[in-house]
């Protein structure tokens, strides 16, 4: 297999536009010659989310001019990229839709391989760009889908440890912003708010912290989030909610990430005990504090991606193609987009009424 390759990423599975040129190094890491990511801030903040017809009109309108760009700002042509990537789930099916049919398209007329990437790879593969990390690894993906534990053994080999069992952490940052009266996307200003505030002033509460292994839960703390907010006096006390809401995610984060460490630590003999922290809330620099501080208790190494490959974007697809096809992972062209794809597809699914943990 081919050494040093040079992908073409490309990633539309929600509300990011994005395309990337990645080339693998010769010590393993990677070397990103473009990562170019258009935002869909502006065209859905009026509806306080994510409207997936709206995301993806305006992925056909930029998908283009993305790619185009890409491979402008590499210095290269697409002779010299060896294979095309692009993200082919989880996510919203209209979105995924457009950037995998531009991949395929891409692929098809110029005759390179073609890979179907799982968006939740490129997270779980991403800190491997810029460090050389060995598997098996701990991974804490958080974003604003997901929330997992999961033990890496390697490329396309997963083993889920916990999940939450209804809201991504994300989704609750994002949803306690709304109801502080945080203009959209309003996750990322809940740590900016939480800086003026007292974080012991409201006292929230933590779903099985000491119960379900290492799974987690946020619906019962956004409850308490929103009956709080409906009796806040003045804007000092919005600042304390945001800063007890943080708190009290740290405080989860480090009860659950300890039972996740215990679980990954028991058949693993390897010295080098690593534990990876990606996806869009791994931007939180509280917790990225929180968690190194444990990781150094626990004695793992902790990676983080750098913070502009912590939300979504091509480089981390582009990668997780080279990743796969060294591997000898490549797809056809009939490849279809899935709104649902566990890494771990022999994981049970932890979600819905009357759950047993």
């Amino acid at each position: 297999m081919k050494e040093n390759l040079t992908f073409l990423g490309i990633e539309t599975s929600c509300d990011e536009t994005a395309a990337s040129v990645v080339r693998e190094k010769k010590d393993g890491t990677g070397e990103i010659l473009s990562n170019i990511v258009s935002s869909q801030i502006e065209e859905h903040k009026e509806f306080g989310g994510v409207v997936p017809e709206i995301a993806a009109r305006a992925h056909v309108e930029k998908i283009e001019f993305i790619i185009k760009k890409a491979i402008k700002e590499s210095n290269l042509d697409l002779d010299n990229i060896n294979g095309i990537s692009a993200t082919a789930g989880p996510g919203l099916i209209v979105c995924l839709t457009v950037g995998l049919n531009a991949g395929k398209a891409i692929a098809g007329s110029l005759k390179k391989p073609f890979i179907a990437v799982n968006h939740l790879e490129g997270h779980a593969l991403s800190p491997k760009i810029n460090n050389k990390i060995q598997f098996p690894y701990l991974l804490l993906l958080i974003s604003g889908g997901h929330t997992q534990f999961l033990e890496v053994n390697g490329v396309n080999n997963y083993k889920r440890l916990g999940t939450t069992i209804d809201d991504a952490l994300g989704e609750a940052f994002d949803k306690t912003a709304k109801l502080l009266g945080i203009e959209f996307p309003g996750g990322p200003k809940i740590e900016e708010w939480a800086k003026k505030g007292d974080e012991n002033y409201f006292k929230l509460p933590k779903p099985i912290l000491k119960k379900g292994g290492c799974n987690l839960s946020f619906a019962g703390l956004k409850t308490a989030v929103l009956r709080t907010s409906q009796v806040l006096k003045n804007k000092k006390e919005k600042y304390h909610l945001a800063a007890s809401f943080q708190k009290t995610i740290n405080e989860i984060l480090y009860e659950k990430t300890k039972v996740a460490m215990e679980e990954f630590s028991k058949n693993k003999k390897n010295n080098q005990k690593t534990f990876v922290i990606a996806g869009g809330v791994a931007a939180n620099l509280e917790i990225r504090k929180n968690l190194t501080n444990l990781a150094k208790e626990k004695k793992f190494y902790s990676v983080f991606p750098p913070i502009n490959l912590c939300s979504d974007n091509a480089a981390m697809i582009a990668w997780a193609g080279i990743e796969r096809y060294k591997i000898n992972l490549i797809d056809t062209l009939e490849f279809p987009s899935k709104a649902r794809w566990p890494l771990d597809s022999s994981a049970p699914f932890l979600k819905g009424p009357g759950l047993k943990l």
